[in-house]
């Protein structure tokens, strides 16, 4: 059914609370996971000085981010192919999904209500919206131990 998994990640708390979702269908359908740390360049565009080292750094954070995520797959003997790509990342996860044949997207949602969605937007809320493949949402807890 699924043997192509894609679990976009930002590195945060809440989009830890999805690699185990992912992990277990990944097991489960003994399927490949692909994990996508977006670099978000649409903040780089309001820096002036010094926007190659924020980029360096958020691409190391990325790199980070899918290493902790291989290293745990790596525990339950799950196939993992990371990737830190720079971009829009709604538009730079759903152009990823559809260039690597994904079967179903496994992300986190942050959350947020009222205001703060209207203002933030959200990255998982655009990703359904524009998927062509199945997207698994799957939500913090409000109250984590």
């Amino acid at each position: 059914m699924y043997d192509r998994i894609l679990l976009p990640t930002d590195g945060s708390d809440a989009a830890e609370t999805a690699v185990s979702d992912a992990l277990e269908l990944a097991e489960a359908y003994d399927a490949r996971l692909r994990v996508l740390y977006v670099v978000d360049t649409r903040t780089l565009a309001t820096i002036d000085l010094g926007a190659d080292t924020v980029l360096s750094t958020l691409e190391e954070e990325g790199d980070a981010a899918v290493e902790r995520v291989r290293s745990r797959a790596a525990e339950v003997g799950v196939d993992v192919v990371t990737a830190v790509e720079a971009g829009s990342p709604p538009d730079t996860i759903v152009d990823y999904a559809d260039e690597h044949d994904i079967d179903l997207v496994v992300m986190a949602t942050h959350g947020r209500r009222g205001l703060d969605r209207y203002l933030l937007g959200s990255v998982t809320e655009r990703v359904v919206r524009n998927s062509e493949v199945p997207v698994l949402t799957v939500r913090q807890p409000q109250n984590p131990k």
